[in-house]
């Protein structure tokens, strides 16, 4: 099973925010980080079976010291998904 990066992020005035560096564009957010990871697991899995149904290849992996790596993105809080 393939884990991917999920990119935590919160603004003191908004939800927890989740983005994914291998998925540009799937993105969502939770009023609780238990929320947001809930939230996120689901809106991955769609994405990805939306993929899979329109016969689109699934990116690998990008590993979590490289994303770290990226100025961009080194400061966010990072989970993975399966």
């Amino acid at each position: 099973m393939r884990q991917y990066v999920g990119l935590i992020h919160k603004d003191e005035a908004s939800d927890f925010g989740v983005s994914f560096p291998d998925f540009p564009g799937v993105v969502t957010a939770g009023k609780s980080l238990g929320e947001a990871r809930e939230l996120a697991k689901d809106a991955l899995a769609f994405h990805v079976e939306g993929m899979i149904e329109d016969g689109e290849a699934i990116p690998s992996p990008t590993s979590i010291e490289r994303i770290a790596a990226d100025p961009d993105r080194g400061r966010l809080a990072a989970t993975w998904f399966a």
